[in-house]
């Protein structure tokens, strides 16, 4: 017997008061809710399996309409096709038509914004943007996240592939975050063309093949009193973060990150949490009388301010955003000291190379001061003590020698301490 189709009328569904389900054939339903709102169902069989899906409220699809939809799903099932996958499919590409014209930038923004809270420093998260502002949003900024494929990051990478290959590593990482956070956000669909693995690395050459090991260009550290001399008569918080810098040995985001709250004037101890360290783990600086003297004047300085009339918890800190300092304000001081043959990062090396040549102090001190992990796993699950005491000796040694002229630290070198016992 032949399955009758278009069983309601008009007049039938609107006499239909009680809850249920009201068949019009062909899996086609008028489905009546509990409270009296009419809708419409479509019953089918897959697999073996029954499954429903609601084809929307009578109010806004008409008898004929919820037909000519039934109908569509009854093809889809004699094409061996799922009609609520293919309802699916159709909500997703709504969805990204509605959202294309969301930009990369747009989404790279709400990336950071998003995850800012994780990241280990403010000067990290301002980095990161940065790094996007000038390689990539010039390029795909303004282009719908959508539209970004493999061409596209190509041209972002490739100018910079061979010549920054450190900067493009990450330019590629960010840029892949972004686009992966687009994706589950269903701004996009398909695959990363970001990826490297399976994908770039067919493109580009590997990186550890063009990464030329440069050490950062740094100061003879028998030349350290004469750069600290230079610095006497300028004023300003990069000469006060850099100061800081060479007398604890840290490197330039850990400086600038500061809080006061870090700071135990009287224990003469700067703390800082393992979440603005590299290594990701709590770092304890003994501080010398030059460092403190540098903090106690930071600390003058921002009260004559009035940086302290509302919560200001960093120690230098950029009055234009109430953040702190980027790196560039360092930089940029030895730039307008015309030091071009020097970095900042380069002080730390200055100290590891006066530590080791004109100390007894054992490497793992030195290493212990400039917050390197030292040795395998087994040596460091060992290995409970940060050495601070010993620390504390050789950053005051460090502290002399810093305020020695030049003629007698080139001269004259450091009796050898601690004492063997």
């Amino acid at each position: 017997m032949a399955r009758v189709i278009g069983k309601l009328t008009t007049l039938a569904i609107g006499r239909a008061k009680k809850k249920g389900l009201y068949g019009d054939g062909g899996g086609l339903y008028l489905q009546v809710s509990p409270t009296g709102s009419k809708s419409w169902l479509f019953r089918f069989l897959l697999n073996g399996k029954a499954h429903a899906m609601g084809l929307g409220p009578l109010h806004t699809v008409t008898l004929a309409e919820a037909r000519v939809k039934a109908t569509d799903c009854r093809k889809l099932l004699v094409a061996g096709f799922d009609p609520l996958n293919a309802k699916k499919d159709r909500q997703v590409q709504a969805r990204l038509a509605a959202t294309k014209g969301t930009t990369f930038e747009a989404c790279a923004k709400a990336y950071i914004e998003a995850h800012k809270a994780s990241w280990k420093s403010e000067v990290y998260t301002v980095k990161y943007g940065q790094t996007l502002e000038k390689y990539a949003y010039p390029i795909i900024g303004r282009l719908p996240v959508q539209s970004i494929d493999t061409t596209l990051v190509m041209k972002v990478l490739e100018p910079v592939w061979q010549k920054k290959t450190a900067t493009a590593k990450k330019i590629r990482s960010r840029i892949e975050c972004v686009l992966d956070w687009a994706k589950v956000r269903e701004y996009r669909q398909g695959e990363n063309p970001a990826r490297w693995r399976g994908h770039l690395e067919n493109l580009l050459a590997k990186p550890s093949k063009l990464v030329r090991i440069k050490h950062r260009a740094a100061l003879p550290y028998a030349k350290i009193n004469g750069f600290l001399q230079s610095l006497e008569g300028r004023d300003g918080i990069g000469v006060q973060a850099l100061k800081l810098l060479i007398f604890t040995a840290c490197r330039s985001n850990e400086v600038l990150g500061a809080a006061w709250d870090e700071i135990d004037f009287e224990n003469r101890v700067w703390t800082i949490p393992a979440e603005r360290m590299k290594a990701g783990k709590e770092h304890r600086v003994p501080l010398t009388a030059p460092a403190l003297a540098v903090l106690k004047e930071r600390k003058r300085e921002s009260q004559k301010l009035g940086e302290n009339e509302e919560p200001n918890p960093y120690v230098f800190l950029n009055p234009q955003d109430k953040k702190p300092c980027s790196g560039e304000v360092m930089a940029t001081l030895l730039k307008r000291m015309k030091r071009q043959d020097i970095t900042v990062h380069g002080f730390r090396s200055t100290f590891r190379d006066w530590a080791a040549e004109q100390t007894s102090f054992p490497r793992e001190v030195a290493e212990a001061a400039l917050a390197h992990t030292v040795g395998n796993q087994v040596e460091a699950a060992y290995r409970r003590s940060d050495l601070f005491e010993k620390r504390r000796l050789m950053m005051e040694q460090w502290a002399r020698y810093c305020q020695k002229p030049q003629a007698e630290a080139e001269n004259k070198v450091l009796e050898m301490k601690p004492k063997k016992h």
